[in-house]
């Protein structure tokens, strides 16, 4: 039986209200998201959101710490550890970033920061700093690893890393506008798999 939220240690709220903040922001957007729908998400008072976190802007610090991190965390050991050919990292990264997009709230998060990020500045900046610099970078990190080891072609590694990456991108926000106006939804990790394998045959180093 779930325990009732009044009942949950204290300890345990300031993730409770980052889980609800993320919903909250992918539904609502920033400008129209409010504290008191995050502390009802969340099962909480108003007033003890802010015991945790005093405003919004502080509220997607922690959804960038706590919902992205870790798992561009996972990302760069999986880069820093790969001994093997380039082809088999490249595959799991990206079936680890499409999982993450197909199901977490994450996607709606990113095209919130898009569609915000004139309006709302830091939104951007913060996203950018903290998650596009380290996937994008451990991504790149690889393909310059690979060329080094004559599996890859030369070129531009970061440009290399943002062509293979863009399609998720791009189903996300699929996803987040089209879908729910009728449109048929893309497989994330299918749509990867598949860019990966075309992007591969381009990308590698052949006799």
């Amino acid at each position: 039986m779930a325990t009732p939220k009044f009942r949950r240690r204290k300890t345990d709220r300031p993730a409770e209200i980052v889980e609800a903040a993320m919903a909250v922001f992918a539904e609502r957007g920033f400008a129209a998201a409010r504290i008191d729908q995050i502390a009802a998400r969340a099962g909480l008072s108003k007033g003890a959101v802010y015991l945790y976190f005093a405003t919004k802007e502080e509220l997607f610090h922690a959804v960038v710490a706590q919902g992205m991190a870790p798992n561009l965390a996972v990302l760069k050991a999986m880069a820093a550890t790969h001994s093997g050919p380039f082809r088999e990292l490249i595959t799991a990264l990206a079936a680890h970033l499409a999982r993450i997009a197909q199901t977490t709230p994450l996607g709606g998060v990113v095209k919130m920061v898009i569609g915000e990020a004139r309006n709302f500045p830091e939104l951007a900046r913060v996203w950018h700093d903290e998650v596009i610099t380290h996937g994008l970078g451990a991504i790149a990190a690889a393909i310059e690893a690979g060329q080094a080891r004559g599996e890859l072609k030369p070129g531009d590694p970061r440009a290399y890393a943002l062509s293979l990456m863009a399609p998720l991108l791009v189903g996300v926000i699929w996803r987040e506008t089209f879908v729910p106006v009728g449109a048929p939804p893309f497989d994330l990790p299918a749509l990867m798999a598949q860019h990966v394998e075309t992007m591969l045959h381009g990308l590698e180093a052949r006799p």
